[in-house]
């Protein structure tokens, strides 16, 4: 039971009322200082449980105990006069709209020890007795409330969105800039609050108040959630509103504020009642009487179903094998049959559910291309690199910051109904915005030395895509629409990409160390390449965004352009806030993995001995070492396994303007040892191709 009310200074001698206590009785007990207090995490599809009245009713159905709600209070109202007066422009985003008005409080009525005592074990400040009360019964019954001082108000309360140039000042004295897409209480004055996150300043009820209007409403709650987002503002009220509060609840959370209020601090409620508005009706779901039982493993009787879903308040008729269910008001998460499942479950004990393995059908492993990308994770992993996991999504900030061109296809995104942030609205359409963020975040906190990657999924708009169809989730799609859902998918191939900065080589007794180098991240790609059986040429050519157009390769396989490797553009170092000579890598994993003879025939494997030839050749400076390899690749023909860049010499021995590349040469024949004259044949036709493709001249 409450404490008893009290009078006189906290810090002194308590006054207790005459008859609510005898000599001798404890004292802590009297004043409600042996309390238990219960830590609960709400998921977010529980608002219910955000309120004493919602835990307590879960709590009743557990302990099989009768319910009382606290929301059962009469209603005063007689209906003989209107109440304060209340115009609602958007009535999808309010539905409902109360208005009450208590007249003669008292405002200097203190508020009583054991409400007080609760809102500091439910973690709120008291304040004062008008205040206080409209945050108890908030978290009592789980209804916000707000309170106007009436004298401040300047003709009837308007629900409407805001308009170009509107601000308001909210109870945390921020002037706050209004947007069309803002829900706001306002009156003839202007906005004086953001309706279900805060109320305004102008309006807020103060040591002088004498007349309070009660407004209990619901709002919508992608519309309160889109407005704490856009303000960066949320509150009790607003985290209630977002996850869903009983549309029924308003008239007799408005009565139970003023009962309280005219209760501790005097004054009279008037007769006369404002609602806008009513509760939406509530949506019929259907569910076979068998569904529980076929969904859990567990013999749950017709019958116990209806009674866990009637104890939940839903209303529930059956009829033959067929359950039709209407939720209650306070669970509009109840959408579908699966939820009337789970409501079941938890009646009847989700520790009757068998904790069964289901077999696993044969063939059901991973595929070979989700091998090859394991296998890229475990290259890059074992290269140095640690893997991160970035949000995919992005805006036109990240691609500016990239220095992406304004014609960029990367440009061109998939945009979302809801994002998440209004400065990130579309899917990403390159991994490197991610990557770089990560690397930022890295590096102020203090972290020099730093090399990361991932493997993550891009989207691309797929041109002329219809419209993507919604299907019910009670059933599996017919192949038909998943085809047609197929169809709506933008374009989403896999990437890989890395971003390093400082030292690759550490520092020690050892040696100075080495910074990471543009060819370090042409290294990683051909590890990766490597890795999955795939050839890569490295060349030079026109280099996009985000890279240095002198220090970046271009990446292709069998032909096509997969990406680029090499040292991020000085803008975008700074535009990030990292190091200079930043390098990285971006390439389109999914075209190097088909590329993968692995997923093809395999090539034979051959049991005879390697033969090794080394080979050096002049060429030009500006001739790339990966286009002399190519080169010797394509002479050197079947016979020659691999070529490998060991050496480059500039000197005194090379004419100016000229550079020695050095290669070791690995030869092998599926069906026999090749002999002396065989390796230095393909070693000539491996030259000779050089020779004809870069200019390359053997040294001797």
């Amino acid at each position: 039971g409450a404490a008893p009310a009290t009078t006189g200074d906290p810090d002194g001698i308590i006054v207790l009322p005459a008859g609510s206590a005898e000599v001798g009785d404890d004292a802590v007990a009297l004043l409600g200082l042996r309390d238990d207090v219960l830590d609960l995490e709400i998921n977010p599809d529980r608002a219910y449980a955000l309120s004493m009245r919602g835990v307590a009713r879960d709590a009743a159905i557990g302990y099989d105990v009768p319910f009382h709600d606290p929301a059962d209070v009469a209603l005063t109202a007689d209906g003989s006069a209107d109440g304060y007066p209340v115009v609602v422009e958007d009535t999808v985003a309010c539905p409902v709209f109360v208005a009450r008005t208590v007249t003669g409080f008292d405002p200097a009525a203190p508020t009583p020890r054991w409400m007080a005592r609760r809102l500091e074990l439910m973690g709120m400040r008291p304040i004062s007795l008008a205040v206080d009360v409209t945050n108890y019964v908030m978290l009592e019954l789980g209804q916000p409330i707000h309170g106007y001082d009436r004298a401040a108000l300047r003709g009837p309360l308007t629900v409407r969105r805001g308009r170009p140039g509107e601000k308001v000042t909210t109870l945390d004295d921020v002037v706050r800039d209004v947007t069309p897409e803002d829900l706001l209480i306002t009156d003839e004055s202007g906005p004086i609050g953001l309706a279900g996150v805060m109320g305004g300043q102008a309006t807020e009820l103060s040591e002088t108040t004498t007349d309070i209007v009660i407004e209990a409403a619901h709002f919508d709650a992608p519309t309160v959630a889109r407005t704490a987002r856009l303000q960066k503002l949320s509150s009790e009220a607003s985290r209630r509103f977002e996850r869903g509060v009983d549309t029924a609840l308003p008239p007799y959370a408005a009565q139970r504020v003023a009962d309280l209020l005219v209760a501790f601090g005097g004054g009279v409620i008037e007769p006369g009642a404002t609602v806008v508005g009513g509760p939406p009706a509530q949506p019929q779901v259907t569910l076979g009487e068998d569904l529980p039982a076929r969904i859990s493993g567990v013999d749950i009787p017709a019958a116990t179903a209806v009674t866990a879903l009637e104890a939940n308040g839903c209303t529930v008729e059956h009829d033959g094998g067929t359950l039709t269910v209407v939720p209650p008001t306070w669970r509009p998460d109840l959408t579908d049959s699966y939820d009337m499942v789970e409501e079941v479950l938890r009646y009847v004990g989700y520790d009757k559910v068998p904790s069964l393995l289901p077999h696993a059908p044969a063939g059901r492993g991973l595929t070979p291309e989700q091998r090859l990308r394991r296998r890229v994770g475990q290259v890059m992993a074992g290269a140095g690199y640690v893997e991160v996991k970035t949000f995919p999504f992005a805006g036109p900030a990240d691609f500016d910051k990239l220095g992406l061109a304004d014609d960029d296809l990367r440009r061109d995104q998939v945009l979302l109904e809801n994002p998440l942030s209004a400065e990130e609205p579309g899917l990403t359409t390159t991994l490197m915005s991610g990557a770089m963020k990560a690397l930022a975040l890295n590096v102020g906190r203090g972290h020099d030395d730093v090399a990361i990657f991932e493997t993550g999924r891009v989207f691309f708009p797929k041109p002329e895509a219809p419209e993507a169809p919604i299907y019910g989730v009670d059933r599996a799609p017919s192949a038909e629409e998943s085809a047609a859902l197929d169809a709506a998918l933008p374009e989403q191939p896999q990437h890989l990409v890395l971003v390093a900065t400082g030292r690759r080589e550490r520092a020690g007794w050892w040696g100075d160390g080495r910074r990471v180098q543009w060819g370090d991240a042409i290294e990683a790609v051909r590890r990766v390449t490597e890795a999955v059986h795939v050839p890569v040429h490295v060349e030079a050519g026109v280099i996009p965004a985000p890279w240095h157009p002198g220090r970046t390769a271009i990446v292709s396989v069998c032909g096509e352009v997969v990406g680029y490797a090499g040292e991020l553009h000085p803008r975008v170092c700074r535009a990030y806030g990292v190091p200079a000579r930043t390098v990285g890598a971006e390439i389109d994993l999914d075209a190097v993995v088909s590329a993968s003879p692995v997923l093809g025939p395999r090539p034979a494997f051959s049991t005879y001995p390697v033969a090794k030839e080394d080979v050096a050749v002049v060429v030009a400076s500006d001739v790339p070492s990966a286009d002399v390899a190519q080169a010797l690749v394509e002479g050197g023909g079947d016979l020659l396994e691999s070529v490998r860049l060991f050496d480059v010499y500039t000197g005194e021995q090379v004419p100016a303007g000229h550079k020695s590349l050095a290669f070791a040469l690995r030869m092998r024949a599926p069906d026999r040892t090749l002999t002396e004259a065989e390796t230095a044949e393909v070693r000539a036709a491996a030259v000779a191709r050089a020779a004809e493709l870069t200019g390359a001249v053997q040294r001797t």
